[in-house]
């Protein structure tokens, strides 16, 4: 069983299929040999169009349809930052996005393209090929062109500053209403609903069978936060339609992040990059690091949360390691993905940034959100937290402006009320703490209260990911209660994790607390003596192996 099949939230979106292409698969073994081998014997825009044909192949492997809407979230925000910036777009610039949006829609939508795909190989096709909703296709594109121009021509007759503030506020609109429509739909009316009945007006919920596309919350906060930067005038707007469309669907970061920032990222896409020996022997290393971390320990480890927190009555041993269970799997299942997208990325002479940093050695809880999930810490930090006022105020200004980012982080994780209270949390934590720093000033660390400070706050983080990992409310009051009252004592009834995580978590510990200690330095290995290296290599391979007996699972934030 999959860990997200016990980590569905009520009230929220459903996922998209599952049968999408996993890094942890052979089937990706396969494709990624096939397009590293195209990128090597083609130049440098046949690389970009290659690479482009394969992030969408990449992400239709789940569901063709979607790939629909992050095409169209890619043409808007191509055209609003041109018209942001110079007030104007060259014939070019509309008709070529206009008419690869028009064919993604016919193609996608207006077709049954896996069926289509399948009659253009030759292969019987048991359904028809053109779907019902052909004619909304067909009367849907000229009503967006119609609207799409008419909003062009109000825009640019706008003041200056009146222009590059309505394009911005375009851009964030389309793209938190894709987000708004497809992730939160039905948990925003399930809550109106609850809600009503509870003040005595009666109510009933109608549900829309809405699918969560893969990735919907990374792809369009990759892509949203390209308008913003035009708009504070720190990047300029590409006039180049697929590299911008390249930056937004790039594979390996697609699905999972890490959430990259135009003036990284785009510049990488838009001029030749060159792979190096280095990089190409840093990529590898990552590539089997994250497979280690995935493989080994993330899926040996799944079947010990999922047991505990699946028990309506579990004894306080059972919760206890339930919650330990989980907090290593999605540390490792996390920053796993994040390591072999980065390793990929590498292969193809790209950086992407870093997006875990020995998270679990943080002192405090502002420590700890610059060491997890990096880009989107950072990302709410610029976007949402600055915007807000940031520190810029009174203690109690400050207070607010933590806590209001971290409820919309936590929602953006979910549709559900366990997340939002997680985000409600975490925010508490960081205000506690900020009073605190204010109030008492902040003291110099020995080693000892270093790591009496790195075991507490652990201890904080670990009922974090209680929270977060609890299928409902009454589950998070219920283990609370347990966890207070010690009910069941040090029993503990649930499975055992497999031989190739509790010899990897042994090793990993090893290799993190080596890492802290050298500086937290990513690339402090190289120091080793070659064969000590060798050897933890040859660990991570032969346990990487060993952990494909594991029941093999989806990566958690793919949910998201």
């Amino acid at each position: 069983m999959s860990p997200l099949d016990n980590v569905g939230r009520p009230g929220g979106a459903d996922r998209g299929t599952q049968a999408g292409m996993l890094f942890n698969s052979l089937e990706f073994l396969v494709f990624l040999a096939v397009v590293y081998g195209l990128y090597r014997v083609l130049p440098f825009r046949g690389q970009n169009w290659m690479l482009l044909v394969a992030s969408y192949v990449f992400y239709g492997w789940w569901d063709w349809r979607f790939l629909f809407l992050m095409i169209l979230s890619t043409s808007v925000d191509f055209w609003t930052g041109l018209v942001l910036d110079r007030g104007h777009l060259a014939r070019r610039q509309v008709l070529i996005p206009a008419a690869f949006l028009s064919a993604a829609a016919i193609l996608l939508i207006g077709f049954d393209f896996s069926a289509l795909l399948h009659w253009l190989a030759g292969k019987p096709v048991a359904g028809p090929l053109i779907s019902s909703a052909m004619p909304q296709v067909l009367l849907g594109i000229p009503l967006f062109a119609a609207v799409a121009a008419t909003g062009y021509h109000i825009l640019v007759r706008l003041p200056a500053d009146r222009r590059r503030l309505a394009c911005m506020i375009v851009s964030i609109v389309v793209q938190l209403s894709i987000l708004a429509v497809f992730k939160y739909f039905n948990f925003f009316i399930d809550s109106l609903v609850t809600a009503l009945n509870a003040s005595g007006i009666e109510a009933t919920a109608r549900h829309f069978d809405i699918v969560l596309p893969v990735g919907l919350s990374f792809y369009t906060f990759q892509s949203m936060s390209y308008a913003i930067d035009i708009y504070r005038r720190e990047i300029k707007p590409t006039d180049r339609f697929f590299d911008f469309a390249l930056f937004v669907a790039f594979f390996p970061q697609l699905v999972a992040g890490p959430i990259q920032r135009a003036h990284t990222l785009l510049p990488q896409m838009a001029s030749p990059r060159v792979i190096t020996f280095d990089d190409s022997m840093r990529g590898l290393f990552l590539i089997v690091f994250g497979l280690f971390k995935k493989v080994a320990i993330a899926d040996g480890i799944a079947a010990t949360a999922n047991q505990a927190f699946a028990m309506p009555n579990a004894t306080w041993g059972t919760i206890v390691a339930g919650t330990l269970a989980f907090a290593v799997q999605i540390y490792c299942d996390f920053s796993g993905y994040s390591d072999i997208a980065r390793g990929v990325a590498k292969l193809f002479g790209v950086d992407l940034m870093v997006n875990f940093n020995q998270p679990y050695f943080a002192k405090s809880p502002r420590e700890f959100w610059q060491r997890w999930h990096i880009s989107l810490s950072t990302w709410l930090s610029d976007y949402l937290y600055k915007s807000l006022g940031g520190n810029r105020g009174t203690l109690a200004f400050t207070c607010r402006n933590l806590m209001l980012t971290m409820l919309l982080g936590g929602l953006w994780h979910g549709a559900a009320w366990n997340y939002v209270l997680w985000g409600f949390y975490h925010g508490t934590v960081l205000c506690a703490h900020r009073v605190l720093r204010e109030r008492l000033g902040a003291a110099r660390d020995t080693v000892v209260s270093g790591t009496a400070k790195i075991l507490g706050f652990g201890l904080i983080t670990l009922y974090g990911w209680l929270l977060f990992r609890a299928t409902s409310l009454q589950q998070v009051l219920s283990f609370s209660h347990t966890l207070l009252t010690g009910e069941g004592g040090l029993t503990i009834n649930t499975a055992r994790p497999g031989l190739s995580a509790a010899i990897g978590v042994a090793l990993l510990a090893v290799w993190e607390l080596a890492q802290y200690r050298s500086g937290g330095e990513a690339r402090f290995y190289r120091r080793l003596p070659a064969p000590v290296i060798g050897l933890a290599a040859a660990l991570m391979v032969f346990l990487t192996l060993m952990g494909t007996s594991n029941e093999p699972a989806q990566f958690i934030y793919f949910q998201f």
